[in-house]
């Protein structure tokens, strides 16, 4: 009877332990900071659900009798624990992939006020006319009737910073429009989010960087073709004002969620779409680029030491505004859609800036 009583026991504890749920990526999701009820939280999207990781991880824990696990609450730090961290969220992903129904750390994807996923990275870096039809469309635009494609092996990315405090916002934020002689442009870019610190990275390691994968959209001022061009000023000749150009106010628009690279498939492959008052724009695909994520990335790297959550902008493909024939300018009153296959979709409203 002793023995009998034993196995039962052995065999109460294989099965509580067969049902563990798995540390395997099996459960695809994504990464999102979100307010719900007045709270800012750490989300994760898994199909079309929004779950609180940090409350999801304690009911796990409660319902399984695991060992704690402390989950980070910013998406920085997350990053920076990932390696720590990820098979509880493997698990967490894995446990309520049914979407956790009536578990009240569970949401609807449409019902959350989605926030900008990194508040704030150290750096967001950006690649200049980085896809090969985008680079000709503006070589076109600016008197080369007949540009070649670029030779990655022969030439080198070019890059400028973008001011991560002063211009990042939330998808769905309204960009607020000031007052410039300037117009405005759209460009919708693949972002690659830094995974860990990245100095003299090479081509060959330069995905051991990588974290995840999302979408900024660059909003971008040009000169107005139909302004009187301006007289010649002595001196040397700076060419574009980068900063001017790109480093607005509010000018980077992020989100609307943080896909982990474990998760997005092929990202040489994907579809990118910008749509403007409902009306297609922009249709290219990231395998467009010039130089390739681990080229940007070998590049920036041999400059400046990147950092866990930082953000880099890979450029934006054929489609923009200011190429089109008439060109086609953003104005107050515009909806702007930006969309990256795996990733997701976030709008932006263009409103008139309102100085106070």
């Amino acid at each position: 009877m002793r023995i009998i009583s034993i196995l039962i026991v052995c065999l109460m504890a294989i099965n509580t332990h067969a049902a563990m749920p798995s540390t395997s990526p099996n459960t695809p999701f994504k990464l999102a900071t979100f307010e719900a009820d007045g709270m800012t939280r750490l989300g994760m999207v898994v199909g079309s659900r929004m779950l609180d990781i940090r409350a999801a991880n304690y009911a796990l824990m409660d319902a399984e009798d695991m060992d704690r696990v402390n989950i980070p609450r910013s998406m920085r730090s997350l990053i920076e624990r990932y390696d720590q961290v990820k098979d509880r969220l493997y698990q967490i992903a894995n446990y309520y992939s049914d979407g956790a129904t009536g578990r009240s750390f569970a949401f609807d994807y449409d019902a959350v006020n989605l926030k900008a996923p990194i508040k704030y990275p150290y750096n967001l870096i950006a690649a200049a006319a980085n896809y090969q039809d985008h680079s000709m469309e503006m070589a076109k635009r600016y008197g080369n009737p007949n540009p070649q494609p670029v030779d990655p092996d022969a030439a080198t990315p070019v890059m400028f910073a973008k001011s991560p405090r002063s211009t990042i916002i939330d998808p769905g934020a309204p960009f607020p429009m000031p007052e410039t002689n300037k117009v405005w442009d759209f460009e919708n870019e693949l972002a690659v989010i830094i995974g860990k610190k990245a100095k003299r990275v090479t081509l060959e390691n330069a995905q051991d960087y990588i974290f995840g994968y999302s979408i900024v959209f660059d909003v971008s001022t040009r000169d107005d073709p139909n302004a009187p061009e301006e007289e010649e000023q002595g001196g040397f000749n700076f060419g574009v004002s980068w900063f001017e150009a790109k480093s607005r106010d509010n000018a980077a628009p992020f989100g609307p969620v943080i896909v982990p690279k474990e998760f997005i498939g092929d990202s040489k492959n994907l579809r990118i779409i910008t749509k403007v008052n409902g009306v297609q724009k922009q249709d290219g695909n990231s395998g467009d680029m010039i130089h390739n994520e681990e080229r940007i990335l070998r590049h920036v790297t041999s400059i400046l030491t990147l950092w866990p959550g930082d953000v880099v902008m890979t450029g934006t493909p054929a489609g923009v505004g200011s190429a089109r024939t008439p060109p086609e300018f953003l104005k107050p009153g515009d909806v702007v859609e930006m969309s990256i296959e795996g990733i997701g979709t976030f709008t932006t409203p263009i409103i008139a800036e309102t100085v106070e």
